[in-house]
């Protein structure tokens, strides 16, 4: 079954070429002029990854991600003129797994696309559960609980979580985690997104965020699974 996607943008050309190209590689496609009618069709079509405008009318990109992140963990892709970090940082902020500027290559935004497909489908192929310190992780199940409580994780915040509790102690850089966030695209200009992956995972695992007690900085390297034992 071809995987579906939602482009939601309030250019009526854009939405027709992406949607053109896209069904060319294989793909089911639905579109929507903004975020109010993209509410509505995540909710009916169940797409398996949206592609996302910011700037549009009666609810932009922001507002979208705002409500439609706390339903669903759909994978997002942002789209957008717009190339202050401040807006790139508040839309991995609220959800989004990867950040495309206008103008964009349609061969690469495919390929990001595929990337997340290939990130999602191998997270739900894989039946590890993995056990370490105080947080589970159930890679089939998608779950993950801290102390035996349930947390809510992004698809990117999940993979991270993931790579960094396969190899307890083992300093990754950014650029790896990176790379399996992209399934092997990594672009060296994007580091900054892991960092903001990483704050907010650890908004969501840890108790003290001036002490973490499960993922740590390395200075110099990038970021470690550490696990410190109960006193």
């Amino acid at each position: 079954m071809a995987k579906k996607i939602l482009v939601v943008d309030d250019n009526n050309e854009l939405c027709k070429m992406l949607k053109s190209y896209l069904v060319q590689e294989g793909f089911d496609v639905v579109v929507a002029a903004n975020g109010q009618e993209a509410l509505f069709m995540a909710r009916s079509e169940k797409p398996d990854v949206i592609i996302l405008d910011l700037m549009m009318p009666e609810m932009g990109g922001f507002e979208f991600m705002r409500v439609y992140t706390r339903e669903a963990d759909t994978p997002i892709i942002v789209l957008t003129a717009k190339l202050e970090e401040t807006d790139k940082v508040l839309g991995l902020e609220l959800g989004a797994d990867d950040y495309v500027t206008k103008p964009f290559s349609m061969r690469e935004l495919t390929a990001r696309v595929r990337a997340l497909l290939r990130r999602v489908s191998k997270q739900k192929s894989e039946q590890d559960i993995l056990r370490v310190a105080d947080i589970t992780l159930d890679r089939i199940g998608r779950v993950v609980t801290v102390n035996e409580h349930f947390v809510e994780l992004t698809p990117s915040e999940f993979e991270l979580l993931a790579t960094l509790m396969d190899a307890p102690g083992r300093a990754f850089s950014r650029m790896e985690l990176l790379s399996r966030l992209q399934v092997g695209i990594a672009f060296e200009g994007y580091e900054r997104s892991v960092d903001v992956h990483i704050h907010n995972l650890r908004a969501k695992i840890e108790t003290d965020l001036s002490e973490p007690k499960y993922i740590e900085t390395v200075y110099g390297a990038g970021y470690r699974f550490a696990p410190r034992r109960k006193e």
